[in-house]
């Protein structure tokens, strides 16, 4: 590939990360006028591609707000505490390195060899919001992608028997902070291209890094699988997120199951007589005629009648 294709293959990725993460900002009313949103920078692809395309729409929005990088320095062995500040100082943004040992907190508490991302998590998200309230940030903005959102929604089913997922906006937990996930459109591969485009010091995490059979690691290999024999399937899981149908559900809680009773007046969310949904079909459609030895048959998704 020569290097205007790839100039223009770049130009093409950056202007579909600007969008995507703009459309759900503008989706979910993730950013407000003279909001002071504090990024969490993990040092690692996700955080950084969070903090660089927030930079860029920062420059051209129609609002004003603040960014104020924050990164927690857990005190993990070997961890390079010099690469973050330099290249935040570096870009010029406001930042603020909070250190705190939660490394020996989990390894005296978490037995060797048992997971240690639960209780790593719950620590540093308490830190975060500590931290949030100290720097008066106005919204908490972490860098989950949509990969990440679609592995919590499964391995809450199948290991918490629960029907939820990521939401790309919440109150926390302790009712003081809105957090905000502003790359929750971006899918993983696209932040993975970018992330060797603009060459990020990537700082590995080496507490749970290593673990390589986490539950969640097993989950993103198989959506990744998925992805790549059935293309289309991770954007209609990711689309179902936005279209709930809650009668057709089994909460109590959200659809009055018990007191369901005949009305007489037809409805277009009602069964239709039992007969199941249509789901779409794979159609071999026949190769253009001219330039196309070799390739593979176009596949076209339609509707079954």
């Amino acid at each position: 590939m020569n290097t205007e294709k790839i100039q223009h293959e770049n130009h093409k990725l950056e202007k579909r990360l600007c969008r995507e993460v703009g459309r759900a900002i503008v989706d979910y009313n993730m950013i407000e006028e003279g909001d002071r949103v504090m990024v969490c920078l993990s040092g690692g692809k996700d955080s950084y591609g969070m903090l660089d395309i927030l930079q860029k729409l920062q420059a051209r929005a129609p609002i004003q707000f603040e960014l104020i990088v924050v990164n927690l320095d857990q005190k993990q062995p070997g961890f390079p505490e010099h690469i973050l500040p330099a290249y935040l100082t570096r870009l010029g943004v406001k930042f603020h390195i909070e250190n705190q040992d939660t490394y020996s907190i989990v390894k005296r508490v978490i037995p060797e060899g048992k997971t240690m991302c639960s209780l790593c998590s719950r620590l540093r998200r308490g830190i975060l919001y500590r931290v949030a309230s100290e720097l008066g940030a106005t919204k908490i903005a972490l860098g989950h992608h949509r990969d990440d959102i679609l592995q919590t929604l499964l391995l809450n089913m199948f290991f918490g028997a629960k029907l939820k997922g990521m939401p790309a906006k919440l109150v926390s937990d302790d009712g003081q902070h809105v957090v905000i996930r502003p790359m929750a459109y971006v899918n993983e591969k696209d932040l993975s291209r970018w992330a060797e485009i603009r060459e990020f010091p990537i700082i590995p995490c080496t507490l749970c890094g290593s673990q390589e059979n986490l539950q969640r690691k097993q989950v993103g290999n198989m959506l990744r699988e998925w992805d790549q024999k059935f293309p289309g399937r991770l954007e209609n899981m990711f689309s179902s997120l936005q279209n709930i149908v809650p009668s057709h559900l089994m909460d109590r809680k959200l659809h009055p199951f018990e007191t369901l009773a005949a009305t007489g007046v037809a409805d277009e969310q009602g069964d239709k007589a039992f007969d199941e949904e249509p789901l779409p079909t794979a159609v071999v459609l026949p190769p253009m005629s001219s330039g196309s030895e070799g390739k593979k048959p176009v596949i076209s998704i339609a509707t079954a009648a």
